[in-house]
């Protein structure tokens, strides 16, 4: 009799580019291709995922394999190791082994932003995701709201991929506001929401980022928070309670130094906000909610994807 390897939550898979199309002056869309990904878990919402992209030069991803791939990847050399990068699943069709993810085209000149510039259908990469047989949470799925409460859900164009997913799958009675920050005007794509959603596109022009976001998020929170009585208001100032910032490291330990904290929510809350986008800008968001705004810290989900003037980490 054989032993079997038990069945890992997430799993490298060998991917090529199906299709690539260009959805606004900010953003592409990548169609993945693979034989396995019938097995990639669809859990919706913001399934986060990472891309494992060519060297320069390089045909191909070529990762260690096994169990221990990841340490083994670790330890190569710099010249060697294919960066990876963390985005989110955009769509998932596991009938025809297929699933998109939303790029968006920095100016950074990065790894992650030359390869979307220059891929190409049949570009083959690899995808570490969920695997549909583990029979349990996969993890990397940030979006976790009580049953009661509006919705606060703010970001930048980064976030972008994460809330889209995340409105496609509300309930019908849902309600609250979306604040969606994007370099252009042009970058405001189709939403599916609830009709009890408020969606509202920021483009910044030549901004920096959070120049439209920080000030949105206020007039928003004032306003769900005035419609909902009794809500408490925090003290600003010397006599607020302090909020730290909490800075770990997310799953596989690729993204360092990453400021990241999705507490579990309260039973009951007026408002839940989520929200995701350079680090500064989220910090500033969240210290405005919980010490000003007088939110249970444990109803603020946030997420810094990327730090200003800062590459991302490998």
């Amino acid at each position: 009799m054989t032993d079997t390897l038990p069945i890992a939550p997430w799993r490298l898979f060998a991917v090529e580019v199906r299709a690539v199309r260009r959805l606004s002056p900010s953003f592409v869309r990548v169609t993945f291709t693979g034989p396995d990904l019938d097995r990639f878990a669809d859990n919706g919402y913001d399934q986060r995922i990472k891309l494992a992209l060519p060297l320069p030069g390089q045909v191909g991803v070529r990762l260690p394999q096994g169990p221990d791939w990841y340490t083994r990847w670790r330890a190569l050399p710099d010249g060697q190791r294919n960066p990876i990068r963390t985005y989110t699943v955009r769509a998932v069709r596991p009938q025809f082994g297929q699933v998109d993810v939303d790029l968006v085209l920095h100016g950074d000149g990065g790894p992650a932003t030359r390869w979307a510039r220059q891929v190409h259908p049949g570009d083959e990469i690899a995808l570490i995701g969920p695997d549909s047989g583990y029979d349990g949470d996969h993890g990397g799925v940030e979006f976790r709201p009580p049953s009661t409460g509006c919705l606060l859900l703010a970001g930048d164009e980064t976030a972008v991929p994460a809330i889209s997913g995340i409105c496609e799958r509300l309930p019908l009675d849902a309600r609250g506001r979306v604040l969606l920050e994007v370099p252009d005007a042009a970058d405001a794509l189709p939403l599916v929401t609830p009709p009890g959603i408020e969606v509202t596109w920021l483009p910044r022009g030549g901004g920096a980022p959070g120049s439209r976001l920080v000030g949105a998020v206020a007039a928003a929170a004032q306003q769900l928070l005035s419609d909902s009585p009794g809500t408490p208001i925090a003290a600003s100032g010397p006599g607020a309670a302090p909020v730290d910032d909490v800075n770990v490291d997310v799953d596989l330990n690729v993204d360092v130094d990453i400021l990241w904290e999705v507490p579990d929510a309260p039973p009951s809350t007026p408002v839940y906000a989520w929200l995701a986008g350079e680090a500064g800008v989220v910090r500033t968001l969240r210290r405005h909610l919980v010490a000003e705004r007088g939110l249970d810290r444990r109803a603020v989900a946030f997420m810094g994807y990327w730090r200003h003037g800062r590459p991302d980490p490998s």
